[in-house]
């Protein structure tokens, strides 16, 4: 049963898939995010490792969703893709629009703040805990399609039809009332 007070997650209106493994130094499942997750203290990408992936992957995409922000449409904090096959691993900081860390030919869509990099979280103020979604997604080709200019809906179009496998790690974060 669906809590009526908290949205689904985004996969669970997609096609199930295999699983795998996403681990992280930084975030811990159904932890609070550490302050260099959050918009206004440290807004670093976390670090994230992953293994156990279907075979026939070709290539990887990242991405970080809040379905708790009070928009109707959730909130996307990062959007990467075209994640060559044999990178299995992001150091912290890798979300930045410098694409330090990252091969050439990666992708990073913008997110809801408008910018093409990964963007923390930042709830409105005693709007209670909101969920960070980060989930490895395995495609099945090396290129997803679109370029850096698609919004995240257009890439998760694209994912839909050409995940193999879905890996994802929750934390949470609340920005306490103000007064």
């Amino acid at each position: 049963m669906t809590d009526l007070k908290r949205p689904p997650l985004p996969h669970d209106f997609l096609p199930p898939v295999p699983s795998f493994t996403v681990t992280s130094e930084d975030v811990e499942p159904g932890a609070t995010l550490k302050d260099a997750q959050v918009y206004a203290a440290g807004n670093t990408s976390p670090q994230l490792r992953w293994e156990g992936f279907p075979a026939g992957t070709k290539s990887f995409a990242v991405t970080c969703y809040d379905p708790d922000a009070p928009t109707g449409s959730g909130f996307w904090h990062w959007v990467l893709f075209d994640i060559p096959v044999s990178v299995t691993e992001l150091p912290a900081g890798a979300g930045t629009g410098k694409f330090e860390g990252l091969p050439s030919g990666v992708h990073q869509a913008r997110n809801d703040y408008g910018s093409k990099d990964f963007g923390g979280a930042a709830p409105p103020p005693g709007d209670g805990p909101h969920r960070y979604v980060f989930t490895v997604y395995a495609v099945d080709q090396e290129k997803l399609g679109p370029d850096s200019d698609a919004s995240p809906a257009v890439v998760g179009f694209n994912l839909r039809f050409h995940t193999l496998g879905r890996a994802h790690l929750i934390g949470e974060y609340e920005n306490p009332a103000e007064g």
